[in-house]
């Protein structure tokens, strides 16, 4: 796939054509005869080809006067993977807009966010996507409202309220220009879910681009879950969520073509964040066919890419709770570090309730773990005060780690931390920034990987022959992982 494919009118037709799911996301096919748009695996007959029109965004085919087909339902394609796989202003601004910023902060606190002036962000997401952060954000109002309708018994006003909108009438109006409905209409035409019944529960059914290999991605956040915080439980991987208007209880669980996801919210208004924050963890964005084809061409890794295709990066939901954990599983085995978490959890997490399952807390807050005796923290004096430093700067913002996180700049600051080297920084550009191309060479089990497989096993030489890896040598560490006998590498039974 490439950045504005859009642009390329033969290879956008030829794959309406052929109906192929792998360019949902990375383009829209907007229908010039029916005013409607679709996404490129739509099921019905192709249009002529001087039928259509290509958008490289839902919002910009709604800017120009396009309703969203009933039958594919393009609003709810993959999103794009160009935003979780670039560090620009563009793939920055995107990842904070899907995080609900320009609905909290508005387009200046997106600007200042990123260091930008207003018309800086406006023109260069105008220039790429076809839309403004505004037009974006009014999109992804309109798919929040969507889910809200069809999968809760919420009264409208109060779904217009936690998709974002100003008022009844503006959700009104944006949802029959969207979907060429009115809300009522929608939620009579949606099909009933068994556990839509349940009281406070949203299911929903979150979609990736096959193929998509579960083992690893479970099995690491079964494998690392932090008890209070995260558990595995009847074949779902199961967490709390801290969200900006209050906290969430999901269950997420591999099925062949999307995974599950139950929801519990204090506050519908964080359900759009807690969906990106979720899609984000299980890496649900990636491309797996661009990744595999690349890890492919080096024979070492091409068994293993065949073996097992489509495997992710098991990421994060809160940059700041992986950056502490990155710390507490410093030199230490997998049952130290959820010890130590633990330990925190339950001495300064904050209470939830789960009438579901094991979960009781929510992660500790920086700012909470910054008030905490180093000397009650059971680990060497060193790691202690890699912590202390860590949260410190945290919780006064003299760090920050988010989806808007600059990967080089931010790389260069924990560097600088004391007690942080490059295993540490590398598992946290990997895990928490999402940088695709962030590697491990000194990690002991790449090491035995690349010993076993006749690689280069010193940090140098194996350096070297990964620079044909780039820019997806964070997913040759999954498949490098994955010749060990590790829990992480299985998924629970």
């Amino acid at each position: 796939m490439q950045k504005g494919m859009h642009t390329d009118t033969e290879r956008c037709v030829r794959a309406v054509r052929s109906k192929d799911a792998r360019f949902d996301g990375w383009f829209f096919t907007a229908v010039l005869t029916t005013g409607i748009y679709c996404r490129p695996s739509c099921p019905v007959v192709p249009p002529r080809p001087e039928n259509m029109v290509f958008h490289p965004s839902a919002a910009a085919c709604q800017q120009a006067g396009f309703r969203a087909c009933k039958r594919c339902r393009p609003d709810t394609s993959p999103g794009l993977p160009e935003w979780n796989h670039r560090a620009d202003l563009v793939a920055r601004a995107m990842r904070l807009i899907a995080d609900g910023v320009v609905d909290r902060e508005g387009v200046p606190g997106l600007a200042a966010r990123l260091g930008y002036s207003s018309r800086q962000v406006e023109r260069q997401l105008l220039a790429e996507l076809g839309a403004g952060p505004l037009a974006l954000a009014r999109a992804q109002r309109a798919q929040t409202a969507r889910l809200l309708v069809e999968t809760t018994d919420l009264p409208m006003a109060e779904i217009a309220f936690a998709a974002g909108f100003s008022s009844v009438r503006t959700f009104n109006e944006t949802v029959r220009e969207v979907f060429a409905l009115c809300p009522s209409a929608l939620r009579t035409r949606a099909p009933r879910d068994p556990s839509r019944g349940a009281p406070g529960v949203l299911a929903l059914r979150l979609p990736f681009r096959a193929p998509l290999n579960p083992d690893n991605l479970f099995g690491h956040l079964a494998a690392t879950a932090v008890p209070g915080v995260e558990e595995w439980r009847d074949g779902a991987y199961r967490r709390t969520l801290r969200l900006p208007y209050g906290h969430g209880i999901v269950a997420l669980t591999p099925r062949p073509d999307h995974i599950a996801c139950r929801l519990t919210l204090s506050d519908p208004r964080d359900l759009t964040v807690a969906i990106t924050r979720c899609r984000r963890l299980l890496d649900l964005d990636a491309d797996p066919v661009a990744v595999d084809d690349q890890l492919r061409t080096d024979p070492v890794l091409a068994p293993l890419v065949d073996k097992a295709p489509g495997r992710r990066v098991p990421r994060t939901v809160d940059e700041a709770e992986f950056a502490v954990r990155a710390v507490l599983g410093q030199q230490v085995s997998t049952a130290a570090a959820r010890t130590h978490a633990a330990r925190l959890v339950t001495a300064h997490g904050t209470p939830v309730d789960d009438p579901e399952g094991g979960l009781t807390h929510l992660f500790p807050t920086p700012g909470a773990l910054a008030a905490v005796d180093p000397g009650t923290l059971a680990m060497p004096r060193t790691r202690r005060a890699t912590f202390t430093t860590l949260v410190r700067r945290l919780a006064d913002g003299g760090l920050h780690l988010g989806a808007d996180s600059d990967w080089p700049g931010t790389r260069a600051e924990l560097l600088a931390l004391p007690g942080f080297g490059p295993w540490t920084v590398d598992v946290i550009a990997m895990r928490a920034l999402g940088d695709p191309d962030a590697f491990l060479p000194t990690d002991l089990g790449i090491r035995r990987a690349a010993r076993e497989l006749g690689l280069p096993s010193t940090p140098a030489a194996l350096t070297a022959r990964a620079a044909a890896w780039r820019p997806w040598r964070a997913y040759a560490v999954q498949y490098l992982w994955a010749t060990d006998d590790h829990p992480i590498n299985f998924l629970p039974v």
